[in-house]
């Protein structure tokens, strides 16, 4: 006979986890216990040495679906005298703590929703240990139903009874509920509950109008996907000629439909994230061009929230736009108040609900690179899952992330949680966002930071934010925090050749810097190369007008003039600034290089949305079949031959094809020169500009083909949305033992 002390430490607190340890102790003949502390799971399993190996086993082999085993310790005890297994309440202990994200419905509470003989038939709360809110609905630690927004539903003696015995799938499943004693939906103004409430907000679907659903981490807003007048009210009200909308859609039939879609990508689809993965658009689709307008890609989900199954049931359009509730550059609206406040001349009608939510969560956003997901935004499904580095320090630190496409990172030890997408932070709401996420996820995650890590910037409102929590500030280069990103996402701490392309952070000369090569190693960095520097005139504009930056970089009016990137007037503005360094800088952006370029070749010369200029020029470099030109040669001669063959009426495919292979070769020629210096031959990849499919994958092919290992990201951003986790790999890795 044999006891032992087991931890199982990870996403292992409202997933089922503890019936699951007593369905297997009870199948492998174990006595014992099992306990939730928070931390971890703490298992005593006693049997013969074959029965607690083979438990044992089956802890890492048959684990919930929805969990994530991180580690799992064991000790040899004394034998006890007991002769079952039980499952004791929650006891809080100090330790890490890892809190489950918010998971999608699974099969069999979907089946259950539709079955007219189920008590929770059309219940659009429903939900069991593998699946609901969590995250979202959390006050504190460890996960129970007292700590969470639905302690204020009393469960009815049914809803008592299933979460309270140990062979139901409902044992502890925090927000379970039912039509009796759960949340209830209702239109926000209007005296309209329950079953009543979804069917008014689909009539009005259906009649052409735009709606607001209150879902798990926010509010969409919704419209039937195929009508192609509301879809262009709606670009009118958002003033959002371009930027793409997300559609969900009823099924992976309808996603087939519309998409062409393999079976990798289909796997995440139906995951319990549900992420948005973009995917090719198949030609005969009956979703509108509007919805992503100039776009070959399509932003596509399926229903993750029992509500939105629903919605779909009946006489509905089988494709909705699901995009966020909320006015530009704000945080997506989560309460009433801010729907009507902001939204609420744009709606038909606001489909609300009364269960809390404690903390906002977008949806999570991912392409397809290289056979593997592209994080674009890592929110709901994903944070605050931790990534693990090898190497650890005892300190607690706050990356406070980017001012663009905001997310933080608290780190502690070996543990580094990325908090779900906050937004841009030049609007005032999401700062405010950015400071109540911040004290929430400290609470949760009990960590209070001894150090704030944020950028060198000196006029951003993150840099601001960080000065106010009165803790010692480490500020870090921006370009050297998006390479730090990628190492901690590779776990990879030794010193690389950092490729940061972007389109600005604030260099260490004042200048705007945004295509760099750089050597670094977790302590410190140095620019060896950077793209050809160039005058970027118009101060905010610059960033908007890509025609001016084609200006400063051909200064050939004549050219300009009969290539339509300006009028002669414009070229004359625009070159005095230059020349006279009126509201110029110089400038090495790499994003701003594909805006020129954009705009020489007829696709683009003023961007409505960020990075529109650069999204038409890969998708019309995808077009080109054959080979490129081959250019090997700095940056503004290779935008000047672009140019010259444009005026010479070359094929527009073919030359956009052509400038990425051109800055691909800049980019791994420079770092062969710096291997030659260094003798390092691992390379790391980061930066908005890396979120080109094409771009990439010439630069890790060039790579590879000379002898590097190509560090990439993957489940965090490569754009400013992974610059919190390399801030907090800074802090932990620098200051005072």
């Amino acid at each position: 006979m044999i006891r032992k002390r087991i931890r199982v430490y990870g996403i292992v607190q409202g997933v089922g986890f503890r019936p699951f340890i007593y369905r297997i102790a009870q199948e492998a003949k174990i006595t014992g216990s099992v306990c939730n502390k928070g931390p971890y799971v703490e298992i005593y399993a006693q049997g013969t040495n074959d029965q607690v190996s083979t438990f044992m086993s089956w802890i890492q082999t048959k684990a919930p679906e929805r969990s994530a085993i991180l580690k799992m310790d064991s000790q040899i005890i004394p034998v006890e005298s007991e002769n079952d297994f039980t499952i004791i309440h929650s006891e809080k202990v100090k330790g890490d703590i890892f809190v489950s994200p918010d998971i999608a419905i699974c099969d069999q509470c979907a089946k259950e929703l539709f079955d007219p003989t189920n008590r929770r038939y059309h219940h659009p709360f429903i939900n069991c240990t593998a699946c609901g809110p969590r995250l979202t609905i959390l006050d504190s630690m460890p996960y129970d139903r007292v700590r969470t927004s639905m302690k204020k539903f009393p469960m009815c003696p049914d809803c008592e009874r299933e979460y309270t015995h140990p062979d139901n799938r409902r044992y502890h499943a925090q927000p379970v509920c039912c039509n009796k004693c759960g949340p209830e939906l209702y239109i926000v103004g209007k005296d309209i509950h329950g079953e009543e409430a979804l069917h008014y907000t689909k009539s009005m679907i259906r009649k052409g109008g735009i709606v607001a659903i209150k879902g798990i981490g926010g509010f969409h807003l919704c419209c039937d996907a195929t009508n192609e007048k509301t879809i262009a009210y709606l670009r009118k009200w958002k003033h959002r000629p371009f930027k793409p909308f997300a559609i969900m859609a009823k099924n992976m039939d309808v996603v087939k439909r519309e998409c062409k879609v393999n079976e990798a990508q289909q796997k995440y689809m139906t995951g319990p994230q549900r992420p948005i993965l973009l995917l090719e658009k198949q030609k005969n689709g009956l979703v509108s061009d509007l919805v992503a307008p100039d776009n070959p890609m399509l932003g596509v989900m399926l229903p993750y929230a029992p509500v939105q199954l629903l919605l779909f049931e009946g006489d509905m359009p089988d494709c909705l736009i699901m995009t966020s509730a909320n006015p530009k550059g704000a945080p997506i609206c989560r309460e009433d108040a801010d729907v009507i406040e902001n939204l609420g001349d744009l709606c038909e009608a606001v489909l609300s609900n009364d269960r809390d939510i404690r903390l906002r969560a977008d949806d999570s956003v991912m392409a397809w690179i290289h056979g593997k997901p592209s994080m674009i935004r890592r929110s709901r499904g994903y944070a605050p899952l931790p990534m693990m580095i090898s190497q650890s320090k005892d300190y607690k630190v706050l990356g406070i992330g980017g001012e663009l496409k905001n997310t933080f990172c608290l780190a502690t030890k070996d543990l580094y949680y990325c908090s779900p997408y906050v937004g841009d932070l030049s609007d005032i709401r999401s700062v405010d966002a950015l400071k109540q996420a911040i004290t929430r996820m400290e609470d949760l995650l009990e960590i209070q930071p001894e150090r704030i890590v944020c950028d060198l910037h000196p006029r951003y409102n993150s840099v601001q934010v960080a000065k106010e929590y009165g803790l010692p500030i480490m500020q870090i280069q921006h370009h050297y925090a998006h390479i730090l990103s990628c190492m901690a996402e590779n776990d990879y701490l030794d010193p690389v050749i950092g490729v940061s392309m972007d389109g600005t952070g604030y260099g260490l000369d004042g200048t705007i810097w945004g295509g760099e090569i750089l050597v670094c190693d977790v302590h410190h960095f140095e620019r060896k190369a950077h793209i050809t520097p160039f005058m970027q005139a118009g101060g905010d504009l610059s960033s908007k007008e890509g025609w001016r930056i084609a200006v400063s970089l051909l200064q050939d009016k004549d050219l300009c003039v009969q290539l339509g990137v300006c009028s002669a007037f414009e070229y004359d503005l625009v070159f005095q600034m230059i020349q006279k360094q009126i509201n110029s800088v110089v400038s090495t952006s790499a994003g701003r290089l594909f805006d020129a370029v954009s705009a020489i070749l007829g696709l683009c010369r003023i961007n409505t949305t960020e990075a529109q200029a650069s999204m038409l020029l890969e998708f019309e470099a995808r077009k080109w079949q054959g080979e490129g030109m081959n250019f090997h040669g700095d940056t503004t001669a290779l935008v000047q031959a672009i140019a010259q063959r444009m005026f010479y009426k070359d094929d527009r495919s073919y030359l956009a094809y052509s400038f990425h292979e051109g800055l691909a070769n800049y980019i791994v020629d420079r770092v062969v020169e710096v291997r030659k210096e260094t003798g390092l031959s691992t390379v790391a990849c980061s930066g908005g500009v890396m979120q080109n499919q094409l771009l990439m994958d010439l630069v890790r092919n060039k790579c590879e083909e000379n002898g590097f290992q190509v560090l990439s990201h993957s489940m965090i951003p490569c754009n400013d949305g992974g610059i919190g986790l390399g801030q907090a790999l800074y802090g932990m890795m620098n200051g005072e033992e």
